[in-house]
């Protein structure tokens, strides 16, 4: 199982599939689910949504399993290479694409290997990493099962049951250019009223469940010129979802009012892309989820993240989904790798999985 597992993984990791390129690991996916038995399709956003029959079975309730198939940069050229020590990692200039590749090479495995499943939906969406973008323009009509598992944490030992609310600010600042040296007076410094916007903002932990930053920030064209415009992106996100509401209002206040006292201007978009939501910890997801990982002699627990998932959008589309493990370390650096008796453990959980529901 582990070196056909671990074969198609590489090969999979090789083909590029940053944010907003994925059409071609898609078009591997689609012959490979088709090779298993599989019935695939692209959505119009160009998602993959795949149905299996049932094997050995005679429910009828399908399952949904969930994996994105976009990776972080810089992962152009990705070459993994599999180490004495059992691990898997990129040759150290990119990352890996372990997070989420890893749990595609599971799912298909677990596919392959079981004696027994449910009906089986398969869904794999784009542009999960730059504000789950694909899952949100995911066609639902495509899907018919009401519970399932998303393929992507990290530990096998924890199960996430929510995340937060998640607000999503990119500002412009428009001041008025001029030269720096000859004539700064007649100038609007745009990225001096953004500094002064930002430096308003509350930022960092808020709360036990609230956090808030700024990431992104750009501006200027020459040393000399007194900058014109000036863009940042800032964030908001809380388990409660009227404290995120307040939050991005607050901010978008503030922001307002520090640049247009500079005497600049200031566009704001406000983008909500996930609303907090927690399933119950003794959900049929979750229960599921524990009992499989008991047989792997693994005593997992339920957690609520401040991080956000394919999973919240699925919940918010009434499709109850408990996030489960993977085993990939270091997600998002060139540091990242997955050990191989991880993966096969994920795959004899989802095996498990698949006997559970099929009963």
């Amino acid at each position: 199982m582990s070196e056909r597992m671990v074969r198609q993984f590489m090969e999979m990791v090789r083909i590029d599939s940053e944010s907003g390129n994925e059409a071609r690991f898609m078009e591997y996916l689609l012959k490979e689910i088709v090779a298993l038995g599989g019935a695939p399709a692209l959505d119009g956003y160009g998602n993959l949504i795949a149905s299996f029959p049932p094997k050995g079975s005679k429910a009828t309730e399908p399952i949904l399993l969930s994996c994105h198939g976009d990776t972080v940069k810089p992962g152009v050229g990705i070459e993994p290479v599999l180490g004495d020590d059992g691990i898997i990692r990129s040759k150290g200039d990119t990352i890996l694409g372990a997070d989420d590749k890893a749990g595609i090479a599971e799912v298909l495995e677990a596919l392959r290997v079981a004696s027994v499943r449910p009906p089986v939906e398969f869904a794999v969406s784009r542009q999960e990493e730059v504000g789950l973008l694909g899952v949100r323009a995911m066609d639902f009509s495509r899907i018919t099962a009401r519970r399932g598992f998303l393929m992507d944490n990290d530990t096998l030992d924890t199960i996430v049951i929510g995340g937060p609310t998640y607000v999503a600010l990119d500002v412009k600042v428009t001041g008025r250019a001029s030269h720096a040296g000859m004539d700064p007076e007649k100038g609007i410094n745009a990225i001096r009223a953004a500094a002064k916007a930002i430096s308003a903002l509350p930022l960092g932990r808020i709360d036990h469940e609230t956090t808030a930053n700024v990431g992104v920030i750009n501006g200027g064209l020459i040393r000399n010129g007194v900058p014109a415009e000036c863009t940042f992106l800032a964030e908001c996100r809380s388990g409660d979802h009227a404290k995120a509401a307040a939050l991005a209002e607050q901010m978008t206040r503030t922001i307002r009012a520090e640049v247009e006292a500079a005497g600049a201007k200031a566009e704001i978009v406000a983008d909500e892309k996930c609303r907090a939501v927690r399933i119950p910890e003794d959900a049929w997801a979750v229960r599921v989820a524990k009992q499989a990982l008991k047989t792997l002699g693994i005593d997992a627990g339920a957690v609520f993240i401040t991080g956000f998932t394919d999973a919240s959008i699925y919940n918010n589309h009434g499709i109850e989904m408990a996030v489960v493990g993977i085993g990939a370390q270091n997600e998002h650096s060139t540091e990242e790798c997955v050990a191989v008796a991880d993966m096969e453990k994920a795959v004899k959980m989802l095996v498990e999985v698949f006997r559970l529901s099929a009963a």
